[in-house]
This record gives structure tokens, C-alpha cells and sequence, in this order.
């Protein structure tokens, strides 16, 4: 084991490095969602999974927060974070093989036996170069540290894995109702907002309709294969879908011309 803490590698620029304006950020994120009135169907929703965005806060912690506000209904005794690698190459996946997780406002326990039970069941490696400063999971972290203060975490971090794989470790995970599931993805980059929106909104129909197949009529989220699994295991779960916020960073700096897409959505 290289260190027993995973280091907080993107505070400061994700998002506030002092405990107290990271409260306060996250506190702003959901004054804002209580001014939005709540479908009556949605009050008694309890989530097992939701897909979230890991941009700066600034640009998509509301559209985050949105899906926080329904997973914290779980009673869920560990929360595992799923994210797609983007420094390092690999097969499979890396585990967060260390023993607490780093963040403003203290360290979050690692459930490493629950991680060893795990990769023994799906062959989940360890690669160093890909915890070191991932953002897809990081970024979680501290939502989790705040609605969840007593809850143990894992970090698994893929990158070149079969669909089928990530589906049916996913799957196991549903199988154990102690365990809440994270998965992380952004959707289109670097396009202008119409072209943008025209291929974010494949990613909304297939999530919204469970249906994979619409993913490849445009689908261009980082986190593709997540959301591919993810799609899987909830059919074969028979869970439901509901999406919760999307925008891009154009709402939050105005510029039209490059944009990066963000969604956020419950599995129930």
C-alpha cells in the first residue's frame, strides 16, 4: 500500500479547499433547489443509484446536489463511487486501496474489507497513477462527507473494462441493500450549445428510458460506459429511472460557443 490516505488532489480548483465556504457552497446549492417545487411522486423516492457530473462546483455542484438531495434518504451503510480514469491507461479496475479518503473537512473511512470481498468476486486491481488525481470521484467525496457523515466510501476508478463487466459488478452491488452506488460522468465537451445540447440529450432519453441503444445515437459523455453499465443493471434489477437537473457551463459563464454538458439522475 503506497499511503493509507487517498490525498484530496483537486481542492482549491474542483472545488473550496476551507471546510467552511465547501459547507457553504454546498448549503447555496440547496437553497436554490428548495425554490423549485417537488412533484408529489417524488417525495417518497429512495434511490439505490444516481449518475451525477464532476466538473468544478461552479459549474455543475447544483446539478449534483440535485441527485445528493434524493440519495441521502438512503440509510445506506457504505457508498460506492464509480468513475471513468482520465490521466491514466488501464484494464479494468483500480480500487481505492488505501484506508481513509481526503477532504476539507476531514478524512472519510474506506471500507477496505468490503473492497478486498469485492475484488477477489471481480478482479479489481490497484493502479496508483489513477487515484492520484482522478476528479470523477473526488469530486463526490465531499457531498458524501456531507449528507452522509457516518458512512464508509469506496472509490473505483475504470477505464478500458467490457461494458458487461461494469454491469454485472454493478449488479452485485444492488444485490446488498447496505450499499448505495455513485456513478460519475459529464456528457458532450467542447461543442456550441446547440450541438452540444443535440448530443446531451441522447444521454437524457436513454438513462430516462432505460435504453441503452439511444446512447449511440450521439451519446458523448466521459463517462459513457458507466452509463451504459448502469442502463444494464437497473433493467435486469427492474429499477426506474428519473431524471433530475441538466444544464451545461454556459449557464454559469454565458459563453455559447464551448460548452461541457452535466445531468444528473436517481435509479429506484
Amino acid at each position: 500500500m503506497i499511503s493509507n490516505i487517498r490525498k484530496a488532489a483537486v481542492q482549491g480548483r474542483f472545488y473550496p479547499k476551507e471546510c467552511s465556504k465547501l459547507k457553504a457552497s454546498i448549503e447555496k446549492f440547496t437553497q436554490e433547489l428548495e425554490t423549485i417545487p417537488q412533484p408529489k411522486e417524488m417525495k417518497n423516492i429512495i434511490p439505490r443509484v444516481v449518475i451525477v457530473p464532476h466538473a468544478g462546483y461552479i459549474y455543475s455542484g447544483f446539478t449534483a446536489d440535485c441527485a445528493y438531495q434524493f440519495l441521502k434518504r438512503s440509510n445506506a451503510k457504505r457508498i460506492i463511487v464509480i468513475g471513468p480514469s482520465h490521466y491514466h491507461y488501464f484494464k479494468g479496475i483500480s480500487g481505492s486501496y488505501y484506508e481513509k479518503y481526503e477532504t476539507p473537512c476531514g478524512d472519510i473511512p474506506i471500507d477496505s474489507p468490503y473492497l478486498f470481498a469485492l475484488a477477489k468476486q471481480f478482479n479489481i486491481g490497484f493502479e496508483p497513477e489513477a487515484h492520484k488525481k482522478e476528479h470523477s470521484t473526488e469530486v463526490q467525496m465531499p457531498f458524501i462527507q456531507y449528507y452522509f457523515p457516518h458512512t464508509k466510501v469506496i472509490e473505483l476508478i475504470y477505464d478500458d473494462i467490457p461494458v458487461k463487466d461494469l454491469a454485472n459488478m454493478i449488479l452485485a452491488l444492488l444485490h446488498n441493500k447496505e450499499n448505495a452506488l455513485v456513478i460519475s460522468s459529464d456528457l458532450s465537451h467542447f461543442h456550441d450549445l446547440e450541438v452540444a445540447k443535440a448530443h446531451d440529450y441522447s444521454c437524457l432519453r436513454a438513462v430516462d428510458n432505460l435504453d441503452a441503444e439511444i446512447l449511440k445515437k450521439g451519446c458523448e459523455a466521459c463517462g459513457l460506459t458507466g452509463i451504459q453499465a448502469m442502463i444494464l443493471a437497473a433493467k435486469a434489477f427492474k429499477l426506474s429511472s428519473k431524471l433530475l437537473d441538466y444544464r451545461t457551463s454556459a449557464d454559469a459563464t454565458a459563453d455559447t460557443k464551448s460548452v461541457v454538458g452535466y445531468m444528473s439522475a436517481m435509479f429506484y
